[in-house]
C-alpha cells in the first residue's frame, strides 16, 4: 500500500431534530447564522435559529446568493466582525456554507483573505463551526474548501484543514420537498464528487475509494425515487448520506476536468453548479475514458451490477451511457443552448477553464485548451 493521508472530516450529527442537540455543542455568546433569504422565505431555518437562539444572540446573515461573490463574503464576515461573534453556522446549500466555512476563518485568524487563495496556505485558527445542509449535493459540510467568485467571474478557493467544521448536521427532513430540479441538478453534482475523487490522479487512496464507491450506490439508487416522491424520508436521507461521503471522498482526492470545465458555466452565466456540472458530465468522461478506463469499469458494476462479464472497454463506456440516461431522466437539459450560451463562446469558456489549474491537475488525463473548447462545442 502506498503511503497516503486522510482527513475525516467534521463530527456528525445524523437524523432528524438535531437542532437541540447542535446548540448545545456551540459555545455560548453571539453566534453569526449564515443562511440565504429564500430558505428564511420559507420557514426552513427557524428550528435551528430558535434553538440558538435560546441561549446565545443569533445574528443573522441572510444574503448569500448562488455562487456567492467576494463582497458577499466579505459583508458575512464584516457583520460577524461588528457583532463579537465567537461560533458560526453557514445553514442551506452549498453557497451559504462556503460562506460560512471562510467567515469563521477570517474572524478567527484574522488573515486576509486574498493573502489565502489556494491549497493549504491558510494556517490560522477559525471560529468554532457548525454547517448544515439542506441539500444533497455540494457536501460542504465535509470538506475544507470553499469556493468563491470573485472579479470577472474568475471561481477561487481556499482548500485547508482550517476550515473543516466542528460540527455537521445531517437532517433529512430538512431537505423534504424540495423542487425536483434542485434535487436533480445537487444529487448530479454529487455524483460527480464520487466519480472524480474515484478517479483523481494525485491523491486517491483506499478510503476516498471507499467512500466513493458508497456514495455512487446511494445516490445512483435513490436520485430519481427523491425527484419522483420528493416527500420519501427513506430516499432524502440516503441522497444525503450520499453526497456527505462523497464530500468526505473528494475532500481528500480532489476533483478534477468536470468541474474545471463546470466553473466557467457558473461564473460568467450564473447557472447553478449541480446543473454545471451535468451539462459537461458526459463530454469530459468520454475524454478520460482510455486513461480512466479501469477505473470507470469499477464503478459501472454498482451502477450496473450485471455487467460484470464485459471487458473493462465495455464496462466504462457502459458508465458514461447510464450517468448520462440517468441524469437525462432527472428532467435536466442538458446541452448548453438549452441555457443561452452561445456556440460561438467556446473559446472564451475554455480559456477560463484554463485558470483553473488546482481541478485539471487531478484529472486522469490532460485536457488542453484546445480539448476545452472542443468539449464545449460537443456540449452545445
Amino acid at each position: 500500500m502506498r503511503p497516503f493521508t486522510f482527513n475525516p472530516g467534521p463530527r456528525l450529527l445524523a437524523g432528524p431534530d438535531q437542532a437541540q442537540t447542535l446548540a448545545e455543542k456551540l459555545p455560548f455568546g453571539p453566534c453569526l447564522f449564515v443562511t440565504d433569504a429564500d430558505l428564511i422565505r420559507l420557514g426552513l431555518a427557524e428550528t435551528y435559529r430558535d434553538a440558538l437562539a435560546a441561549t446565545r444572540e443569533v445574528v443573522m446573515f441572510d444574503a448569500v446568493e448562488a455562487d456567492p461573490s467576494k463582497d458577499t463574503l466579505l459583508a458575512a464576515t464584516e457583520v460577524g466582525r461588528l457583532a463579537g461573534v465567537n461560533s458560526v453556522v453557514g445553514f442551506g446549500g452549498g453557497s451559504p456554507m462556503d460562506v460560512a466555512k471562510l467567515a469563521s476563518y477570517l474572524l478567527g485568524s484574522g488573515d486576509e483573505l486574498d493573502e489565502i487563495w489556494g491549497v493549504g496556505i491558510a494556517r490560522g485558527q477559525r471560529l468554532p463551526l457548525a454547517l448544515v445542509p439542506t441539500t444533497a449535493g455540494t457536501g460542504s459540510e465535509a470538506t475544507p474548501i470553499s469556493v468563491i467568485t470573485c472579479e470577472g467571474g474568475v471561481k477561487l478557493a481556499v482548500n485547508s484543514a482550517p476550515l473543516i467544521a466542528d460540527w455537521a448536521v445531517l437532517d433529512a427532513t430538512l431537505t423534504l420537498g424540495l423542487p425536483s430540479h434542485v434535487t436533480a441538478a445537487t444529487g448530479i453534482d454529487a455524483m460527480v464528487h464520487a466519480v472524480e475523487a474515484f478517479t483523481s490522479v494525485r491523491l486517491k487512496n483506499p478510503l476516498s475509494d471507499a467512500l466513493a464507491r458508497e456514495a455512487l450506490r446511494l445516490l445512483s439508487g435513490n436520485l430519481l425515487t427523491a425527484i419522483e416522491k420528493p416527500d420519501n424520508l427513506e430516499a432524502r436521507s440516503a441522497m444525503l448520506l450520499g453526497a456527505h461521503l462523497a464530500g468526505l471522498a473528494f475532500s481528500n482526492a480532489p476533483v478534477a476536468g468536470v468541474h474545471a470545465l463546470a466553473y466557467p458555466l457558473g461564473g460568467l452565466h450564473h447557472l447553478p453548479h449541480g446543473l454545471t456540472n451535468a451539462l459537461m458530465l458526459r463530454h469530459v468522461l468520454a475524454h478520460n475514458l482510455e486513461a480512466a478506463r479501469e477505473e470507470y469499469a469499477e464503478l459501472a458494476a454498482i451502477i450496473e451490477p450485471d455487467c460484470a462479464g464485459q471487458g473493462s472497454q465495455a464496462r466504462a463506456a457502459l458508465l458514461i451511457e447510464r450517468l448520462d440516461q440517468l441524469a437525462r431522466n432527472t428532467g435536466l437539459a442538458l446541452r448548453l443552448r438549452d441555457h443561452g450560451i452561445a456556440l460561438e463562446e467556446a473559446s472564451r469558456l475554455a480559456e477560463e477553464a484554463m485558470k483553473q489549474t488546482r481541478l485539471l491537475v487531478n484529472n486522469p488525463c490532460e485536457i488542453s485548451q484546445d480539448d476545452a473548447q472542443r468539449l464545449y462545442e460537443a456540449a452545445w
